[in-house]
Parts: structure tokens; sequence; C-alpha cells
């Protein structure tokens, strides 16, 4: 995904150490899975992940040495099915995410994405031989936005549910009927949130480059510049998501977790949404930013 999901830099200490053993046991996971490269493709939007899919109890914590700490060492989560669920489904993402990047580009500016895809292929193939239904559910949900895309839909709605529909399937191989309920709407309601935040982040860029952003054509905006009516109503659209999110979110314990997911959900993404229409959000949430800052 994109890096927007992520937790107020000012949590208590013990709950920004909480989040950085389940960043680490990500990673690691996805190591273990799948090779060092794979490493790479973390960010805070797959830990949020790995975290709703988590267990109410932190699970076992592992002390050890990696090739970003190899002299101290860091605090990580242990390998756990929900770890090992979080880095298949984020490998799939991040693939089809590569390959969404190289039909929305040139040969020339698609390079990158096609180098990312190509990198993650047998990543992804192990990853799509073990959640195969999530898998298929993705490719589903991108074909049909791709159509949008080619239609040039107006509908910002409509593209967003698309994403929103696609993230609402990480939550398929839960088991227990109601906390499947509760993930998928969390599910849902944030992958409209950073399908319309990631879309009004790219308006100057996409209207430079003439690509397709649901957002531009539903206010009618040129040169990717708010009017102060648009702004405010895309404010309150990004706000009900997180509203809905919220609202899932109380109908289930989270156990350790919650802190955390608490203060993402009601602090972590207004603030991220606000810098985004305020221009003044600078994207991150990869690997090397969540290390230094939890060192």
């Amino acid at each position: 995904m994109f890096g927007y999901v992520r937790p107020p830099q000012d949590l208590p200490e013990e709950e920004l150490k909480r989040f950085g053993r389940a960043y680490c046991g990500l990673c690691h996971a996805l190591g273990e899975r799948y090779g060092t490269a794979a490493r790479f493709i973390l960010n805070y939007d797959f830990t949020f992940l790995a975290i709703l899919l988590s267990e109410k109890e932190e699970g076992s914590i592992h002390h050890g040495r990696c090739a970003a700490h190899p002299v101290h060492g860091r605090e990580r989560l242990e390998s756990s099915p929900a770890l090992a669920l979080a880095a298949d489904e984020s490998v799939i993402l991040a693939y089809w995410q590569a390959r969404d990047g190289v039909e929305d580009h040139d040969r020339f500016h698609g390079l990158k994405y096609r180098g990312a895809s190509a990198v993650l292929e047998r990543a992804y193939r192990k990853a799509a031989k073990a959640r195969p239904e999530f898998d298929v559910s993705t490719r589903c949900q991108l074909n049909r936005l791709a159509e949008l895309e080619r239609e040039n839909c107006p509908s910002m709605d409509r593209a967003a549910d698309t994403f929103a529909v696609l993230l609402q399937g990480a939550a398929q191989a839960v088991n227990e009927p109601v906390r499947r309920r509760v993930l998928e709407q969390i599910f849902y309601h944030l992958g409209r949130w950073v399908y319309l935040v990631d879309a009004a982040d790219d308006l100057k860029k996409d209207a430079a480059s003439g690509n397709y952003n649901p957002v531009a054509l539903r206010y009618g905006l040129t040169d990717g510049v708010w009017t102060e009516e648009a702004r405010q109503s895309f404010a309150a659209t990004l706000d009900h998501s997180i509203h809905m999110m919220a609202t899932a979110f109380e109908l289930w314990d989270f156990g350790v977790w919650t802190p955390v997911l608490e203060t993402t959900l009601y602090t972590g993404l207004f603030r991220v949404g606000k810098a985004v229409l305020d221009g003044t959000f600078r994207g991150g949430g990869n690997k090397r930013e969540t290390q230094e800052k939890n060192t």
C-alpha cells in the first residue's frame, strides 16, 4: 500500500515500542517466508494490517540482530499465524500495486514498477499459492478499477469502492465470524480512505501527467488546485470513512493492541488527511524511517 496509515509519534513510549516490535516482526516474517528483497515492501500500512489481524495478546518477543541493526539488535515479535497472513497478503498487494504502476506509466516512467514487479514475481507466486482467494479477489477488483480508469469514470465513489472491496478481502482468512465481519468493515473503510487520500496526494502529479484521478474529476479541479468548497467537501468524505472504521473498531476487543489502533484511528488518520489536503504531507512509512524513530 502507500504508507499513509501511521501511528502518531506522540504515543506513549511503550506503545511505540509495541508497534516497533510488530513492525520488526512483520519484517522478519517477510524475510523468512520470501527472502531479503521482500523486506523492502514493508511500511506502516502493512504493519497496521498485521496488528489488526493479530490476537489480543502480543505474543512471544525475541531480541536479535539484523542487517539494519547489526550491533545492538532489536526486539521483535516471534513468527505467528497473523504475521504469516499479513506477510502473504502484503506481498500480493505490493506485487499488484507494482503491476498497476506498470500499466499506468509509459515504458520509461514505468521502469521502477517493472523492476519491482520482477523482483517480487517469485515471492508473489508463492504468496498467491498460499492465499489464492485473496489473490483472485485482489486481481478482480484491480481489473474493475482499470476499467473505470479506461472509461475516465467521474464517480469518485465507484473508484474508491473498488479499492475498498479489495482491501476488505484481507479478512477472508479470519475464521471467527464476528471478528471477520468487524475486520471486513474496518478494512473496507480503510481501503476507501487510503484510495481517496492517495488520489488527493497525487492531484498535482496527475494533473501534469494526465493520469486518471477521480477526485479531480469529481470536483472539477484543474492543475491539481483545490477550491475551498471542494476541499471542505472532500475532508468530510475522508472523515466519514474514519468514523465508519471507528464504529466497527468499537465492536471488538483488540487487547494489548487497542491503544495503538485507537490512537491511529482517532488521531493519526485525521492528521495525515489534513496534511495531504494542506500540501504538507511527506510520504514515508518505510523501513528506514521507522527504525530510526524507534531506535
